[in-house]
């Protein structure tokens, strides 16, 4: 398995640092208000890479963070007039049930910044008493020359870089390029004591301390958006680095950018789009599908259109399932035929699981791991369209394979299937059945069955009216009867 590390600039091989264990964090939200569909993508596309690492064998800790203290915070709390603790509570609810409307699992350990406000001062201590930080009237910065490594995340040259971007401009700090580990209280802000007096933590620290806290040092994957990759992560990994003469993280993996409708997301152009929203309109499988047609790293284009071909992708997926259920069933009651007819279906299914973890294990690759399950979907299309009842084992064996296969190859990716292609037929069957073909049993395959038999003697014996009624019967409760060479072949499609 080969991951692209930002640190390096190349992929790599993914070796863990305790065999069969992979430790991840991945910075969570800033909880001053809903989350965008932005970043939505970013936490999509690290819960499919933990789906696929478990998936592979791996026990997977996974650690996300919440940021419920920061200027964003207090600022939201300030215009509406209440406290910013209360502001970070409502929308930690909001984000935590959003991702699990998304389908994005659980982490492992969800830390809170103000929980590890203690540990935080003590890392600050330890950078103060290493010369690494400073303290300035209750204020206290990181001295970013005193890492002669700093910018090596982002391929940086700190001469070159230019303050006042992302950085607080302050005459009190040594450097312009200096950031805040902690911020001296201010009239209405929340605070905590410390040994420089009442204060707050920076941005940054919070999830130095929070990943080391839960994760010990150096640790495996260290995920986010590409956004932030500079300064947050570049300051992360100074000051842990700083802070305990070790390696940070071993990989930095980093998502790209959404653009809605082919331009920047942003609220002046009124294009900027909660997930709420989105998820309000949209099913989650749907929403899944189009964020993994494109890879992790590459920038991903979000819009209605994209959205509307999406389902009917899904729909396709989720039809053949549906196929092939109702394929399986019915060749339950064929009698064999000799092997040398089978079609080749289970060299398409072996050949997909094949292309579907090859492309998975090149740096997470879901855009060609999806056309992976779109080819077999295609064979199994094929096969269906030439389906008949006496099947050679291997082909019986194929129809189930292929149905597994395309259920368990979503469900890595996040995309569920299985719970929503029930193969129970309306029990309006029954009442067909007894109509047209003297069937009197209760079970609702056996009276399609009998229904199909009454058909072809129908169709032998010229009767097309009868042939008829049975076909169209069918097909108001969702069952398509095509005819072909090779027999009849049905397909079941709830509410067609």
């Amino acid at each position: 398995m080969r991951v692209y590390n930002t640190l390096s600039r190349s992929k790599e091989e993914f070796v863990p640092l305790e065999p069969g264990i992979v430790s991840i964090y991945v910075c969570g939200p800033t909880v001053y208000n809903h989350i965008h569909i932005g970043n939505a993508r970013t936490f999509l596309s690290f819960d499919v890479i933990r789906r696929y690492l478990a998936w592979k064998g791996f026990d997977v800790r996974f650690v996300q963070n919440v940021t419920d203290v920061d200027d964003k915070i207090i600022n939201r709390a300030n215009e509406e007039g209440r406290p910013a603790a209360e502001v970070a509570a409502e929308y930690t609810i909001a984000f935590i049930t959003a991702m699990r409307q998304l389908g994005v699992e659980d982490p492992t350990v969800r830390p809170r910044a103000t929980e590890t406000i203690p540990q935080m001062i003590d890392m600050i201590e330890r950078l103060i008493d290493r010369d690494h930080a400073y303290v300035v009237d209750g204020d206290v910065y990181f001295a970013v020359r005193s890492f002669p490594e700093y910018g090596k995340l982002s391929g940086r040259d700190i001469d070159e870089m230019h303050a006042g971007a992302r950085v607080e401009v302050d005459d009190r700090k040594r450097d312009p390029l200096d950031f805040a580990l902690w911020k001296a209280a201010k009239p209405g802000e929340p605070h905590w004591p410390s040994p420089w007096g009442e204060g707050r933590p920076g941005w940054h620290i919070e999830c130095s301390v929070m990943s080391e806290l839960e994760l010990g040092l150096p640790f495996d994957i260290h995920g986010g958006g590409a956004d932030l990759v500079f300064p947050h992560h570049e300051n992360e990994l100074a000051q842990s680095e700083a802070a305990t003469g070790t390696a940070f993280a071993r990989y930095w993996l980093h998502g790209g950018m959404l653009q809605v409708n082919a331009e920047k997301m942003s609220k002046s152009l009124g294009n900027f789009l909660l997930l709420k929203d989105v998820l309000e309109r949209y099913e989650t499988p749907v929403i899944r599908l189009l964020m993994l047609q494109t890879h992790y790293r590459s920038p991903l284009d979000f819009s209605d259109a994209r959205l509307d071909e999406t389902i009917h992708a899904y729909e396709r997926l989720a039809n053949l399932v549906r196929n092939l259920r109702w394929a399986r069933t019915l060749s339950a009651q064929g009698t064999g035929a000799p092997a040398e007819v089978c079609s080749g279906l289970k060299l398409h299914v072996d050949t997909a699981r094949a292309k579907f973890e090859s492309e998975m294990d090149d740096d997470f690759n879901t855009a060609a791991a999806l056309a992976a399950i779109f080819e077999l979907a295609k064979a199994a299309n094929v096969f269906l369209s030439e389906y008949q009842v006496d099947l050679c084992q291997e082909d019986k064996d194929a129809i189930a394979a292929a149905e597994e296969t395309v259920v368990e190859l979503l469900g890595v990716l996040g995309v569920e299937v299985g719970e929503e292609v029930s193969v129970e037929l309306p029990a309006e069957v029954l009442e067909l059945a007894g109509q047209l073909a003297g069937y009197s049993g209760k079970d609702r395959e056996a009276a399609v069955e009998a229904l199909l038999a009454a058909r072809a003697a129908a169709r032998t014996d010229k009767n097309w009216a009868a042939a008829d009624a049975v076909r169209d019967g069918l097909g108001r409760l969702g069952i398509q009867i095509e005819d072909t060479p090779q027999g009849a072949r049905v397909n079941y499609t709830p509410g067609g």
